[in-house]
């Protein structure tokens, strides 16, 4: 490596241990947003860009549009000049880091649509420059950080040497939405980089962040590392909801079951059926995955078969509510039908891939009346219709001919619930989880 190569290295490696280094979030959605006030926290000036010109004014103004990130965190630190957010790509010109954290979500096709991550890394090969580091967090395929990005990089950029000039790295996001335990701080951070000084490079940013770091050999192993955790949860949650049909068939109590199971201490981790899968990362993650081994000629039939079990679900939850219907002599059609919760998970506003709105897709096809409360999500728009969140709860359980448990928010008194309404489809098992 000529001096000024090693020069380079060590001159973005002092920026970054002395808190002087400059850092671009691009993307400040779910992931990018809270990824932008942990490192302006701590001690790096901070630039979230975002095409979204709603996003800047508000993260400008030190307002947050992201649950997980309140106004409190916010605010003090864009009166300060740590945090700032621009719709200007030309702002990576004056960083020495950039991360990207755009959205990555499956085509028509359930094929990977990373057609934001390439956006993203055109915008920064125009602005790259001798001493800069670049991360991607968002979640991909094994081999699209060095089968994609860097090559784009190179094209833009000839003269700048990966490794030399340039660092890039790729360390998956571990975001989970609602968690007050486990933080961006001390979740551990796995990371692999191009090379070695690119890792050298990326540790130390990260390492002035996060508190625990696991280096891997490449940024392939990164990519794997974030589909296996996610692909894990996916399929184990497959069996789980297998379970539940299975118990079904047999006139057993699922939940009763899984639970027993689970005081074995060990050889054994609980998961739980519930409606489906929702959020950015587990119905989506396997699916890259799936594809990626597609093109190989490997057929990933464990990931193929969990996503049959999980996206049925809402489908058979549509019978179970159907069936209760049937017992009180009505039919979905022209019944008026409570869903309580539509974000995807508890305690959230997230909806996206929230199976709660495909059983609500579902319903309407069938006639029925039906209508939403969330305390967290006030209007949702999927499939063609859009509604908006009753306001008297109370009253709507007691005038619903069905109610349907679909997200089990901690606002909810559950036996308040059922002691309201008519009829409940409990597709959480709330009165059993709260035991």
């Amino acid at each position: 490596m000529s001096n000024d190569q090693s020069s380079t290295r060590t001159e973005l490696l002092r920026r970054i241990t002395s808190r002087r280094a400059s850092v671009a979030v691009i993307g400040m959605g779910y992931v990018g947003l809270p990824h932008a006030v942990h490192f302006a926290e701590a001690g790096f000036r901070v630039v979230g860009i975002d095409v979204n010109e709603n996003r800047v004014r508000s993260v400008n103004a030190g307002t947050s549009y992201v649950e997980d990130v309140p106004d409190e965190r916010l605010a003090p630190l864009v009166e300060a000049g740590k945090l700032s957010a621009t719709a200007d790509f030309a702002a990576l010109s004056d960083c020495d880091a950039a991360s990207i954290c755009v959205p990555t979500p499956l085509g028509k096709t359930r094929s990977p649509d990373v057609s934001y991550i390439l956006r993203a890394a055109e915008a920064i090969s125009h602005h790259l420059q001798r001493g800069i580091l670049v991360v991607l967090e968002s979640t991909t395929y094994p081999g699209t950080t060095t089968d994609v990005i860097l090559p784009g990089f190179e094209r833009y950029a000839p003269d700048l040497k990966v490794g030399k000039d340039f660092f890039l790295c790729f360390s998956p996001e571990r975001v989970d939405p609602g968690r007050k335990d486990f933080t961006m701080r001390n979740t551990p951070k796995v990371i692999g980089g191009v090379t070695e000084a690119c890792l050298e490079v990326g540790m130390a940013l990260y390492g002035a962040a996060v508190e625990t770091l696991v280096p891997v050999s490449s940024t392939a192993a990164a990519e794997m590392t974030k589909l296996m955790e996610n692909t894990f949860r996916a399929v184990n949650i497959g069996l789980a909801n297998e379970v539940l049909l299975i118990c079904d068939k047999l006139g057993l109590d699922a939940r009763e079951v899984i639970d027993a199971a689970a005081t074995k201490p060990f050889g054994f981790m609980k998961f739980v059926p519930g409606p489906g899968l929702g959020g950015h990362c587990i119905p989506i993650d396997p699916q890259y995955l799936s594809w990626k081994l597609r093109t190989l000629n490997y057929h990933a039939r464990f990931i193929e078969l969990a996503t049959e079990v999980n996206t049925s679900m809402p489908a058979y939850w549509v019978r179970k509510i159907q069936d209760a219907l049937n017992d009180a002599q009505r039919a979905i059609s022209g019944s008026r039908i409570l869903i309580l919760g539509v974000a995807y998970k508890k305690d959230v506003s997230d909806t996206r891939e929230s199976p709660a709105l495909e059983i609500i897709h579902l319903l309407l096809l069938k006639g029925g009346l039906v209508s939403y409360h969330d305390p967290h999500v006030p209007h949702v728009i999927h499939a063609g219709f859009e509604l908006d969140s009753i306001a008297d709860l109370d009253a709507a359980l007691g005038e619903a001919d069905c109610v349907v448990i679909a997200t089990d928010h901690s606002f909810y008194d559950f036996p308040r619930v059922y002691e309201l309404s008519h009829r409940v489809v409990d597709t959480r098992s709330t009165l059993r989880a709260a035991t």
